[in-house]
């Protein structure tokens, strides 16, 4: 792991270490943009209920009500619908998708415009909401307007990340915004933990007990890393080919156990809080206690029903994602099969036992990661700004993850061309 990265700094690398510098800086820029308030504007001191998912995500943006407030979330909402729309559920955007590169560009195109048009419509709707009916509707034009600007402004950040950098820029951009609280986190961690007012045994079990959380905290990010790179291979053999020619090389399809992953979490979270959104614009105090009471995941029913959303959302758009019946179709017309598996609906079958038994160990572990922090705050007495596990740390790990195998793909694909220059 720390062979690739040290041949990062050989000077055989210069030009890809001015594109990780490059990541850096657009990073560091949306830190700064973060703390930039919109005018006029002040910090939202209250609970930010079902759109802490949102100010998670943003690095706390929304909180201080800053330019950034939106983040990338409106993007990622018009880039689920998508590829929903994709799946045959819309025939212009499914001949696109068959288009190639030339229908890809046409669809991002799209996503953007409509992540645009998401970022104006949240943010008029955070204007009202936040500010009340105390202010005029030009106010709250200007509000969304620049809100608007600072989404515009990270999409475009992120595809030069993209092009002149590491990684894909936008899902940088959510990781940075998740990692940029973890400082403060750990600091009113060890705050809340150790007390040095007290005596000496006081103070040991203190910082015994923040050890303890370290290593907890830490042990669930490898339980991540763990599961998110776990995969089933369903071995595959072609007819036309030995596997003897290939030196005992057998061809695999490999299947993730969390195929789609943080995406079921973000439905659930957000089918979950549509009640809440309705009862905040009606304004009515029975349908808001009822709310409270019932539909919101830090209850025992509505956490019952958000796991049963995740467990709905991981098979609806795992089975979307992998198609089965089109993977046995193209299997087949390809001339291959699955050693003791009869190609056509023999294999559609076993495809679909297969994805059923990893989706339920999937969305079991997205239920135990986003269930993690609210046990956590139920069970403790720390700060609200203390959790352990969640989505947002569950996107961090995978956004990590992917950049660094592009890193380290790139480092041994240059290796590569400077040795067979040599021969």
């Amino acid at each position: 792991m720390f062979k690739p990265m040290r041949e990062l700094f050989t000077s055989g690398n210069k030009d890809l270490r001015k594109r990780v510098y490059f990541t850096l800086a657009c990073l560091t820029v949306f830190i700064l943009g973060i703390s930039i308030r919109v005018p006029g504007t002040e910090d939202l001191t209250g609970k930010l209920g079902f759109l802490d998912l949102i100010n998670t995500i943003g690095g706390g943006a929304l909180q201080n009500f800053s330019i950034f407030a939106l983040g990338v979330m409106p993007y990622i909402t018009a880039s689920i619908i998508t590829q929903l729309l994709q799946m045959d559920i819309f025939p212009y955007f499914t001949e696109l998708r068959k288009q190639g590169h030339t229908g890809r560009q046409k669809i991002n195109q799209i996503t953007r415009y409509m992540g645009i048009a998401f970022a104006f419509i949240e943010g008029y709707a955070f204007a009202f909401a936040f500010m009340g009916k105390t202010g005029d509707p030009l106010r709250y034009m200007y509000i969304a307007t620049v809100l608007t600007a600072g989404t515009s402004f990270l999409l475009w950040m992120g595809d030069q990340m993209t092009q002149k950098g590491i990684g894909n820029g936008v899902s940088l951009i959510i990781m940075a915004g998740i990692i940029a609280r973890l400082p403060q986190m750990f600091i009113d961690a060890f705050s809340s933990l150790v007390v040095f007012e007290g005596t000496t045994q006081v103070i040991a079990l203190g910082i015994i007990k923040f050890i303890i959380f370290l290593i907890v905290y830490f042990g669930i990010v490898i339980g991540m890393i763990f599961v998110q790179e776990s995969e089933r291979r369903i071995p595959i053999q072609y007819a036309n080919k030995s596997t003897s020619a290939y030196g005992n090389a057998q061809s695999f399809m490999p299947i993730r156990i969390n195929t789609a992953g943080v995406i079921p979490v973000i439905f659930a979270s957000s089918l979950l809080a549509i009640p809440s959104v309705v009862a905040r614009v009606v304004n009515k105090e029975g349908l808001s206690l009822f709310v409270q009471k019932y539909l919101t995941y830090t209850t025992p029913v509505g956490f019952i029903l958000y796991v049963v959303f995740i467990f709905f959302f991981a098979y609806f758009y795992t089975f979307i994602q992998l198609k089965p019946d089109e993977f046995a179709k193209n299997l087949q017309d390809n001339g291959g099969y699955i050693p003791g598996i009869r190609p056509g609906e023999e294999t559609k079958q076993y495809v679909n036992k297969i994805l059923s038994r990893l989706t339920v160990l999937g969305a079991t572990f997205l239920s135990i990661i986003s269930g993690l922090p609210i046990l956590f705050s139920k069970l403790t007495s720390m700060p609200t700004s203390v959790s352990i596990g969640g989505t947002g740390l569950l996107i961090v790990v995978g956004v990590a993850l992917e950049t660094y195998k592009q890193l380290e793909g790139s480092i041994l694909t240059r290796s590569y061309k400077r040795g067979y220059r040599r021969r």
